[in-house]
C-alpha cells in the first residue's frame, strides 16, 4: 500500500492556513501544520501534525523539515503562507518595522522555499505554493512594507519555478486580491478560505504537462 502524502502548511493558523489544512486532511494527505506556536491535532485525527517554528530563523526552517520527513515522511506538497499587514506612510515605517516585514514575507519564504526543494529533489519532485498578494504587483500608498516583501517573494517564485521546473518541481504564485473573510464570520463579498484552499489543492493535482505558475484570484465583487 503507497504511504500518504505529506503537505506541510507554513503559516497554519485562522484563515486560509486552517483552511488549507483542513483540504490536505480531506485528501488522505498527512499533514504538517507549521506555525511560531504549533497547533494540536484538529478532528482529522492523526492526519495533522502541530510543528512549532520561527520561520524567519534558517536553522528552526532547517530542523522543522528534518522533523517532518522523519515523523511524516518527505513533503509533495509545501505552502509558504506567511506574511505582515502593515500599514503606515513612508515617515512613518521605522527600519525596524520595514525589516521584520522583510524577513516575515520575504527571507522566511526563501527559507521554506529552500527547504521545500532540497527535499523535493532528493525525492522525486512536488509542488511549492507562495501566497501574494495584491500588493505583489502593485505598491499602495501607505503599503511600502508590506509590498515591498511581497514583490520581492514573487521574484523569488518566478526564479524558482525557472530553476526547479525541469527538474520536477511544480512552484507557483497565487495573487490573492481582495480581504480573507474571518472563519466566524463569513461572507459573500469577501474572499471564502475553503475555496482558496481548494484552489491552491487543485495546483498541486495539475498534470506536468499544464502547470499554472501564477494564479490570480479574486472574489467576484473584489473590482480590478
Amino acid at each position: 500500500m503507497d504511504k500518504p502524502e505529506v503537505a506541510v502548511i507554513v503559516g497554519a493558523g485562522p484563515g486560509l492556513g486552517n483552511a488549507l489544512v483542513r483540504r490536505c486532511a480531506k485528501a488522505g494527505m498527512r499533514v504538517a501544520a507549521v506555525s511560531r506556536r504549533g497547533l494540536a491535532g484538529d478532528a482529522d485525527g492523526d492526519l495533522v501534525r502541530g510543528y512549532s517554528c520561527d520561520a524567519t530563523v534558517g536553522e528552526q526552517v532547517r530542523n522543522a523539515f528534518d522533523r517532518i520527513e522523519e515523523e511524516l515522511g518527505p513533503p509533495s506538497l509545501v505552502v509558504f503562507n506567511i506574511g505582515i499587514w502593515d500599514r503606515g506612510g513612508i515617515l512613518d515605517i521605522s527600519e525596524a518595522l520595514f525589516e521584520q516585514a522583510w524577513r516575515t514575507g520575504c527571507l522566511a519564504g526563501f527559507l521554506v522555499g529552500r527547504a521545500a526543494a532540497a527535499s523535493m529533489l532528493e525525492h522525486g519532485g512536488g509542488t511549492i505554493i507562495f501566497s501574494g498578494a495584491t500588493g505583489s504587483i502593485r505598491g499602495g500608498a501607505g503599503f511600502a512594507a508590506f509590498a515591498s516583501p511581497k514583490f520581492a517573494l514573487r521574484g523569488l517564485a518566478q526564479a524558482m519555478a525557472r530553476e526547479l521546473g525541469v527538474k520536477g518541481i511544480h512552484v507557483a504564485h497565487v495573487l490573492l486580491d481582495g480581504m480573507i473573510a474571518p472563519e466566524s464570520a463569513p461572507s459573500e463579498d469577501l474572499f471564502q478560505p475553503a475555496a482558496i484552499a481548494e484552489a491552491y489543492y487543485q495546483l498541486h493535482r495539475q498534470a506536468r504537462g499544464a502547470w499554472t505558475h501564477e494564479l490570480d484570484l479574486r472574489p467576484y465583487s473584489e473590482k480590478f
